[in-house]
């Protein structure tokens, strides 16, 4: 079970994980919530029904790592969109960010939570780490969006640019990013193998 997940006995998925996966997890998942940003902030008297209603950004974001994370829902990623989809997709976003800026909150919040929980348990040594149904939903979608963020500081366009990734030298700069998002993905990849197996 070494740095992927198995199914667990009774359901979900578990992982055994040493101090530095442990550590090297939880620091990519609290910079997701530092890239992410902080939700719409409350107020005692703020009104819940008022909130459901409240409109995100209508522009994309500048980031390339926000943009993958935030793609506009209109139009083809290789080509420049008309007018129509860009307001399509603004409208859309406009809609829908906000929502979804918070579902990728709470996944990256529950990646914490779980290694801190493990840590608490183990004395900060690692351990094994298992997963309900619903906290593997949690980790499928932050270890994606992780993922898509380094992919996006990598450059990485498509699945064939892997092989550039594996031929890197050990000496460039990219290659603790490229080790990490190699790890991700296989991490990623052996989930949902114990889910569905």
């Amino acid at each position: 079970m070494a740095g992927l997940f198995e199914t667990a006995p009774g359901g979900g998925a578990a992982i055994a994980l040493d101090e530095v996966e442990v550590s090297i997890l939880r620091s990519f998942a609290v910079q997701m919530l530092e890239l992410i940003g902080p939700g719409p902030a409350e107020s005692a008297d703020s009104d819940p029904l008022a909130a459901l209603f409240a409109e995100g950004p209508s522009a994309p974001p500048d980031d390339p790592a926000l943009a993958r994370l935030f793609p506009d829902a209109y139009g083809e990623p290789a080509k420049e969109p008309d007018q129509e989809q860009l307001a399509a997709s603004a409208e859309f976003r406009r809609y829908t960010e906000l929502d979804l800026r918070a579902r990728k909150r709470d996944d990256a919040l529950a990646v914490v939570r779980c290694l801190d929980g493990l840590s608490d348990a183990g004395g900060g040594t690692g351990g094994v780490l298992r997963l309900d149904a619903d906290q593997c939903r949690n980790w499928l979608g932050a270890l994606n969006d992780l993922r898509l963020t380094l992919g996006a500081r990598l450059e990485v366009t498509d699945d064939s640019e892997d092989d550039r990734l594996y031929r890197l030298p050990d000496d460039d700069p990219a290659k603790p990013m490229v080790m990490a998002y190699l790890w991700l993905g296989a991490m990623q990849e052996s989930l949902i193998e114990a889910l569905l197996g």
